[in-house]
């Protein structure tokens, strides 16, 4: 898979974008979804990565940065055509080795609780991420799970 700092140009990564949103929306409550929109996602803090198998999109993830050394992961996607098929993983992967060697400490996570978002969970808890409590702008909310990694 081809992983690129992403422009947020295609249409075959809007149309992806605005499917993430659509669910996050009918499986959360209004005020619990922090999901960013495009707008959003092209603010400079913020780096957009997809990830291409011939030409065809196999999912995305952002990474926020809230300090020198602590990221956010935001959008994280995987396309309907490749679900099961590792794509999380490698962006995952992708991301956290940039991460490291970009002198990021900490990475966090905010996903949802309700069982749709269970693999999510089990995912990032297979590459060592841990619950935590709410970190940057996040407070509790019963929605909401919270983790993060320590890449120290």
């Amino acid at each position: 898979m081809q992983i690129k700092i992403d422009d947020l140009s295609s249409g075959e990564v809007l149309a992806l974008l605005e499917e993430h949103l659509k669910d996050m929306y009918a499986t959360s409550p209004a005020e619990s979804v922090h999901a960013l929109d495009v707008d959003a996602l092209k603010r400079p803090e913020i780096t957009f990565y997809s990830g291409w198998r011939e030409e065809v999109l196999q999912g995305c993830l952002a990474t926020k940065r809230l300090s020198s050394d602590h990221v956010e992961l935001k959008s994280m996607r995987t396309a309907a055509v490749a679900r099961n098929s590792g794509v999380a993983s490698t962006l995952l992967e992708h991301v956290l080795n940039l991460s490291k060697q970009q002198g990021v400490q900490n990475v966090s996570l905010e996903t949802g609780s309700q069982s749709y978002f269970e693999p999510a969970r089990r995912l990032y808890q297979k590459f060592g991420f841990c619950y935590c409590g709410p970190f940057g702008s996040y407070s509790e909310d019963p929605n909401s799970r919270f983790m993060t990694l320590d890449l120290k």
